[in-house]
């Protein structure tokens, strides 16, 4: 039986439209398991029952995550914002922790994470640190941009290998406090936390960058995936 993926539909302001990247389905797909998109809702028994048909949740990019969350007001630079994304998100995640569910965050995905959970976020790192390194990289997004350093000992080294690997990045916003009971796994070259594990859980790790683009030509991001999908079976 190949593993149901539950994926978090990105959602279009101006469309009023839920959509997908193809990426993150076909990356789902090679790595043997079944991508479905879920709704877009508040409606918690609608959540309950398509979280009950998923044997794992990808939380993908997309929005900035709302500074209520971590206790803060939006500045300028904050981007637009999802109500219901983040409600629905903190809804789903509390359900994978509670039923240690195998869960992989992206992007926004492992900034959610760190915000609901008690951490911080920088809201627009262009203007909250100074750095040399880019983050914020222009097409062709499946290139390396800058390098992080994994762990030793770590879930992401015992995946990928302990020590400098090349990712790709897309992003404006990142962690800045870590929240209790998260672990960093991996830090960029100027300091930035680039990917996370909820501790004592199965399988539940974010990296800040963007396997589902590099996914055709990164070994890294095929371990990431694939990782993900064994650990839902």
């Amino acid at each position: 039986m190949r593993p149901v993926i539950g994926l978090i539909p990105l959602f279009d302001d101006e469309k009023e439209s839920y959509w997908m990247l193809p990426g993150y389905m076909k990356a789902i797909e090679k790595s043997g398991g079944v991508p479905i998109m879920l709704p877009f809702s508040q409606d918690e028994n609608e959540l309950i029952i398509a979280y009950g048909l998923c044997d794992g949740i990808l939380f993908t990019g997309g929005h900035d995550v709302s500074p209520k969350i971590y206790g803060q007001g939006p500045t300028d630079k904050c981007g637009i914002t999802c109500e219901t994304r983040d409600a629905m998100e903190g809804f789903l995640l509390d359900l994978c922790i509670s039923d240690n569910k195998p869960m992989l965050g992206i992007c926004r995905g492992i900034q959610f994470i760190n915000a609901y959970l008690g951490g911080t976020l920088y809201q627009d790192l262009p203007t909250e640190y100074k750095s040399n390194i880019e983050h914020h990289m222009t097409p062709p997004y499946d290139n390396s941009i800058h390098n992080v350093d994994v762990k030793d000992k770590s879930k992401l080294a015992n995946i990928i290998g302990a020590g400098i690997h090349s990712v790709n990045s897309y992003h404006h916003q990142a962690i800045k406090e870590l929240a209790d009971g998260l672990e960093a796994m991996a830090i960029s070259e100027d300091g930035l936390v680039e990917s996370i594990a909820i501790k004592n859980q199965k399988f539940a790790i974010a990296v800040q960058w963007h396997p589902e683009f590099s996914y055709g030509s990164s070994e890294d991001s095929k371990k990431i995936m694939k990782a993900f999908v064994d650990s839902c079976m």
